[in-house]
């Protein structure tokens, strides 16, 4: 248990995860998670750019307790081709303003129809724009205590920039929470071109080329569809598309870059780790592991079942989506 654990009321070792009956594999848990309606109470969003860039703004939704100085704030970031709107955000959402939080739901670059907002594309290595849209909220709403909960690339996201920040964080950030995060990217990348996760990143891939299409109808100055049929893995799409247009070498050297991994054990935060041994696609290195669980600061939590960013238990005096209310539990705690 790390310290961060030790020191609040937050056990790790409670409420330990069990998959619902009938969803214990991996894949099930993982299509089960997108595939099974849900009902959220949310009041109505404010919207909200924040300037991430001198040139970039992104979208968020915002949801205010009456006392919003005051309240906790969490602001919660998306994966890969996903956006504010994805269905663990909006359940976190839920759970969080059910406990009195106020609620960010922040789109990446270009995610949630926002392509127009900037000339560059979104990537895994994006950690201060998470950064940014805290300060600007901070300053123009005078919070107190935010924390950062990210999922898959998300997850990525705000756990590389607690480690950019290190012992330097900002003072009003108190708690950070990645789930099932993608904090080793060419690792994931390779594994999601496995036979068996084939499904996923087509899916990815469709997401990913369609996005490129719209910048390059509003940026054509910048950006070129062309030869987009002949990229059929996530790897090759970084290869050409995202190192060429973010400004890295190739895709292996973007991975490198970007990957959380790399930071983890500077990360002075209290931090959440939420992952699954059985998650179908993000690998998490043995070395990062180490990494990660040596640092006093992280609380480690891996489950043998949950696949990716699902975590279905029984729905039992809840709605059954266990790691939502983890992150949620371990946050009412800072």
């Amino acid at each position: 248990m790390s310290e961060a654990a030790k020191n609040t009321a937050w056990n790790p070792e409670a409420d330990p995860f069990v998959p619902r009956a009938g969803l214990a594999g991996p894949h099930r848990q993982t299509l089960a998670s997108w595939l099974l309606p849900r009902r959220h109470r949310l009041p109505a969003a404010e919207a909200r750019r924040c300037r991430v860039t001198a040139d970039v703004e992104v979208l968020c939704h915002c949801h205010w307790q009456a006392e919003r100085q005051s309240a906790p704030t969490v602001i919660l970031v998306h994966g890969l081709e996903g956006s504010s709107e994805s269905q663990y955000i909006v359940g976190t959402a839920a759970k969080a303003w059910a406990a009195g939080m106020n609620v960010v739901r922040m789109n990446m670059r270009n995610c949630g129809g926002t392509e127009h907002l900037g000339p560059t594309l979104y990537h895994s290595g994006l950690s201060s724009d998470v950064g940014a849209v805290a300060r600007d909220l901070i300053a123009a709403e005078g919070l107190t205590r935010v924390a950062l909960a990210g999922f898959s690339m998300g997850g990525n996201l705000v756990l590389k920039q607690a480690g950019e920040w290190g012992g330097a964080p900002l003072a009003e950030v108190r708690a950070v929470v990645a789930v099932s995060p993608a904090m080793d990217l060419g690792a994931t990348a390779d594994a999601l071109h496995l036979p068996e996760n084939r499904l996923y990143e087509w899916n990815f891939l469709r997401g990913l080329k369609r996005r490129l299409q719209r910048k390059a109808r509003l940026y054509p100055q910048i950006f070129s569809a062309d030869g987009m049929g002949s990229l059929g893995s996530v790897r090759e799409f970084d290869d050409r598309v995202t190192a060429h247009y973010c400004g890295f070498l190739s895709a292996e050297d973007y991975y490198t870059r970007c990957s959380a991994s790399r930071v983890v054990s500077a990360i002075a935060l209290p931090t959440l780790i939420l992952n699954s041994e059985d998650d179908p696609f993000v690998r998490i290195l043995p070395e990062s592991r180490v990494r990660a669980q040596a640092n006093r600061n992280i609380t480690w939590v891996e489950t043998r079942h949950g696949g990716h960013c699902a975590f279905l238990a029984a729905a039992n005096g809840y709605d059954g989506r266990w790691a939502e209310r983890r992150v949620v539990q371990f946050l009412q705690c800072f």
